[in-house]
């Protein structure tokens, strides 16, 4: 595996979103995640997006960070917000989601952030999975989601 930055609109991080954003529509039986985002918002050093490609240089998962800080929507200062975790089906159970979370973490901490935060919801299992058993812990809710029932926020203090 080969995992590298790149733009939030590359053409491989657009075909990976699409394919989440159906994902999320299928479980969740809506249009998908609404939450505004914009390629400038996983820029270095304010953010960083990543893609996973395999030995055939097929791009297999992704994922990015985002700086938030205290507002409105009940971040807080230091936040790393972490966004649009996905790996495609079959190249699902190879560690993956774990190899691109601790490559954000990294880089969150670099950039002097001090918590990573997240967003997922009760029918993703897998995620909530993978997030708690990395140290993540149920938090305040926060976001675009935060008054939505479903919705499960996690931190973990980098």
């Amino acid at each position: 595996m080969n995992i590298r930055p790149v733009a939030f609109d590359h053409f491989d991080a657009v075909k990976l979103n699409d394919q989440v954003q159906a994902e999320y529509a299928m479980r969740y039986g809506d249009e998908g995640d609404v939450t505004p985002l914009a390629p400038a918002m996983f820029e270095p050093p304010l953010g960083l997006y990543l893609i996973a490609y395999d030995a055939q240089d097929r791009p297999v998962a992704t994922g990015g960070w985002r700086t938030q800080d205290e507002n409105d929507e009940g971040y807080s200062d230091g936040d790393a917000e972490l966004k649009r975790m996905y790996v495609v089906e079959e190249a699902r159970g190879n560690g993956l989601a774990r190899r691109i979370l601790g490559a954000l973490e990294n880089d969150a901490r670099k950039a002097g952030r001090t918590r990573m935060v997240l967003e997922t919801g009760d029918k993703q299992p897998e995620a909530i999975a993978l997030y708690t058993s990395s140290g993540y812990e149920p938090c305040v809710k926060f976001g675009h989601y935060r008054f939505h029932e479903d919705s499960r926020c996690f931190a973990k203090f980098l």
